[in-house]
């Protein structure tokens, strides 16, 4: 399905940012996360079938939403996603960038461009949830205006885990 509002845009790095699914980008998004996840926290690998599940459904079932692809040439350096959540919110999904090219204001890019995607379509608010671990992307969140408004301990992904809710008001 065409998308008459996808873009492709080069952002500094040698990096490119762009909102249409091609072949191999599902795999390759799960591919990323359950790594870095692995690596980085400890998680097993029923987070990164979590991750297949909703961009499995994003990518079968057209909705309103975007994902944001980050590369440098043929390597995957990022992604985030902003999808329907009710009809007056929307969720950021698989917000992730590649270790190797943290530092260079990516993640804050494409923060910022879900919450304009969340704008555009006229959405009251933008949740996500997070584990409350990754402290740097909390912070991210509440640079950006996002809240803390939930906290849910509980065994995930082979951890014991507390999962917050970040919601930023966009009217």
């Amino acid at each position: 399905m065409h998308d008459p509002t996808a873009f492709s845009v080069a952002v500094p790095g040698g990096f490119s940012v762009r909102s249409d699914l091609r072949p191999g980008d599902v795999g390759r998004i799960i591919t990323l996360h359950g790594t870095v996840y692995a690596r980085e926290y400890g998680f097993d690998t029923t987070f990164e079938a979590y991750v297949a599940g909703s961009l499995a459904d994003f990518a079968l079932n057209p909705r309103r939403g975007r994902l944001c692809i980050v590369e440098r040439g043929a390597s995957l350096a990022g992604c985030v996603g902003a999808v329907d959540l009710s009809g007056s919110e929307a969720q950021l999904r698989w917000f992730l960038v590649d270790p190797a090219a943290r530092g260079r204001g990516l993640g804050r890019w494409l923060l910022d461009e879900a919450v304009s995607y969340g704008r555009r379509e006229g959405y009251s608010s933008v949740a996500l949830w997070t584990v409350s671990t990754l402290a740097a992307a909390a912070r991210l969140y509440q640079s950006a205006g996002f809240k803390k408004v939930a906290e849910e301990p509980g065994r995930r992904w082979g951890l014991e885990v507390i999962e917050e809710k970040y919601v930023l008001r966009l009217r």
